[in-house]
């Protein structure tokens, strides 16, 4: 046997025995099949189960570890490229797509630096394409690492289409765009964020997003069916766009719970800068009664989300947050006592004498407490129209500790409200008894109650967020829009907004709940702020190339699978490295490959760059762009296409 030859057999029994060793871990294998990306992932991450794996066999452990001083140390670069290789698990997925001419420079694309195709691990641009709520198969990635050149291509403003205005009497066309136009635009939301990056850059004074969690849940309807690593850079792709939209002074909310909240925060302080954090706000989410039924568990129900809020700049000053409280309450009166017990301080006051603990001030502090406690409710319910006892002269004594914005005049100084002798205020101010808010957002839950959607945010804590740090005119963003909550607390309280959604939700998507809140429905926070209908927004969709392949072969039945690929092979726009011809010499041996193999095959061929027509194609006759289009993103972009097409990098059309 030949010294070549013996190496190859070494190096198929190292394979082999490899391949048995890593699916000992249920952690690396689906459906049958090792998962290559979660075994280097996992590695890289040196993760103790997968090296006390790799450690139990002898031959595996001289292959990749190595002794240092009576230690063994793992070789993790040796590992990731051997697993990496191509003779590491060449399923039929790869064989065939090796078949098409998928290569470049003698080396797969999916180890090559060039182009990076489905569920990559690496520091590179991810797309999520989930169109349907339904779906529990994993996410599917467009993804690519490229030359910087096909990024631009990639990432460059698209035209929009199907642009509809929503108003109170129902949908008509839209005739022309206005500046200060709410927008609801449908479609991959990093696209469409960098759509609106030559427009809003710098405009926008508050982003509120409630992205994936990242909980491994497939009954999520969202996008939440992530890893970790892929989940972190999904993430870091939108929000450094993001960043860009944001004013001088404004802020971004990103709402998590804690199975991400850390890394989250530690990724944010990367992209807006660790002296741009500011809090790290809660609010209360409802705890699992399954917990109940076991005497041992592995943890404790959380019980709350997180928000993280972060400034554009350091400079940025934020409002006080107050919250107002609905009338004078018992609780007043417990701030003037104390659980902790001293029994020289339980002495009697007003006829009550405590058996435990302690007043917290001496007896005549808190005898003034209890009174001023007592003018104070008096003073409300004379406000609310009941009769009291209460006099001109004793308002000043109190009402000073309980001051709201409304209370300070443009001087800056406090104005008291002062009673005439028909017991009527000489300049009515509603009462609004409030306290200063920390971090602790607890009274308010996470579950919003309005629609039937299943991850609907609570109108409450948008109001509260908005409120506090936007103004009235002032654009807020969600590009994580679901149910549309944000939109539709910004539209009640005046706002301006923008919302991105790709999946359609039917009769619990956005544009029907935003047509309710025009219509003035009597919902969420339309009481509280005398909400009666009023305004319109804007409805528009990226313009879809490729895109309309993958949601024709997410919905094609296993059957038709075959027809598709005879199909595709008339699209103009494959992957450049795409051989059309062989796709018909080699339709038998695809007939022959698993569905799911067969739809991995199909997305593979379809040009990641060419999912929706970018804005300086949106004249060429092959994208078939209507003139009323062509005319609406001429003015949304306010500038021709000719500008951007000045820009366009050599050689971006294949």
């Amino acid at each position: 046997m030949s010294e070549t030859t013996q190496k190859q057999t070494k190096t198929q029994n190292l394979l082999q025995e490899l391949t048995d060793v890593l699916q000992q871990d249920e952690r690396l294998v689906a459906a049958g099949r090792l998962l290559k990306n979660k075994v280097v992932e996992l590695a890289l991450q040196l993760d103790a189960s997968l090296l006390r794996l790799l450690l139990s066999h002898a031959g595996i452990r001289r292959q990749f570890f190595q002794e240092v001083d009576g230690l063994l140390v793992f070789d993790k670069i040796k590992f990731q490229q051997f697993v990496n290789s191509r003779s590491f698990l060449p399923d039929s997925y790869t064989s065939f797509k090796n078949k098409l001419g998928l290569h470049a420079n003698g080396e797969n694309l999916a180890s090559s630096q060039e182009v990076v195709l489905a569920w990559p691990y690496k520091d590179c641009v991810l797309e999520g394409n989930q169109t349907k709520e339904n779906r529990s198969q994993k996410e599917v990635f467009w993804n690519a690492t490229v030359a910087p050149d096909e990024i631009d291509r990639l990432l460059a403003p698209k035209v929009l289409t199907n642009f509809t205005r929503y108003t109170a009497k129902g949908k008509k066309p839209v005739g022309e765009l206005a500046s200060p136009d709410n927008l609801i635009i449908r479609g991959n939301n990093l696209l469409a964020l960098h759509s609106l990056r030559p427009v809003y850059a710098g405009k926008v004074k508050l982003i509120y997003i409630d992205p994936p969690y990242n909980t491994g849940n497939d009954s999520f309807k969202y996008n939440d069916t992530f890893n970790h690593s892929t989940w972190l850079t999904f993430m870091k792709n939108r929000l450094e766009v993001a960043k860009e939209l944001l004013r001088p002074d404004g802020c971004i909310l990103l709402q998590i719970d804690n199975n991400e909240e850390s890394y989250l925060k530690v990724l944010c302080d990367e992209v807006f800068g660790r002296e741009n954090y500011r809090n790290s706000i809660i609010v209360k989410k409802g705890t699992k009664s399954l917990q109940l039924q076991f005497d041992q568990i592995q943890k404790l129900n959380a019980g709350f989300d997180t928000i993280l809020l972060y400034s554009k700049r350091a400079e940025v000053k934020l409002p006080n947050l107050f919250k107002e409280l609905k009338g004078a309450t018992a609780s007043a009166w417990n701030n003037h006592w104390r659980g902790t017990d001293r029994p020289t301080m339980r002495y009697e006051l007003l006829g009550i004498a405590p058996e435990t603990g302690q007043w917290r001030w001496e007896r005549n502090r808190s005898e003034r407490a209890v009174a001023n406690f007592q003018k104070l409710s008096d003073y409300i319910r004379l406000l609310e129209g009941e009769k009291t006892d209460i006099t001109d002269d004793l308002i000043d004594t109190y009402y000073p500790l309980y001051l709201s914005e409304h209370d300070i005049n443009d001087t800056g100084d406090f104005e008291l409200i002062r009673l005439s002798k028909t017991g009527k205020p000489e300049h009515y101010i509603p009462p609004r008894l409030q306290v200063l808010l920390s971090e602790n957002w607890m009274d308010l839950s996470v579950a919003g109650r309005i629609t039937k959607f299943e991850h609907e945010k609570n109108e409450e804590i948008l109001r509260r967020a908005i409120e506090w740090l936007t103004a009235e005119g002032d654009l807020v963003l969600d590009f994580f829009l679901g149910s549309g909550s944000t939109a539709a607390v910004a539209h009640k309280l005046k706002r301006q907004y923008i919302g991105i959604e790709q999946m359609h939700y039917g009769q619990l998507d956005a544009t029907n709940r935003l047509q309710d809140v025009i219509k003035g429905d009597k919902k969420g926070i339309s009481p509280e702020v005398g909400w009666k209908g009023g305004g319109s927004f804007v409805y528009a969709e990226l313009a879809k190339l490729n895109q309309q392949w993958v949601e024709r072969i997410e919905a094609a039945r296993d059957t038709a699978l075959d027809s598709l690929l005879e199909e595709l092979r008339r699209n103009p726009f494959l992957h450049y490295s795409v051989d059309a011809e062989l796709l018909t010499s080699h339709a038998e041996e695809f007939s022959q490959l698993q569905p799911q193999v067969k739809r991995q095959v199909l997305y593979s061929l379809l040009d990641s760059n060419q999912l929706y027509i970018n804005l300086t194609e949106m004249n060429d006759a092959d994208f078939g762009v209507k003139e009323e289009d062509r005319q609406l993103n001429e003015t949304f972009y306010q500038q021709k296409t000719a500008a951007y097409a000045e820009q366009q990098t050599p050689g971006a059309r294949r």
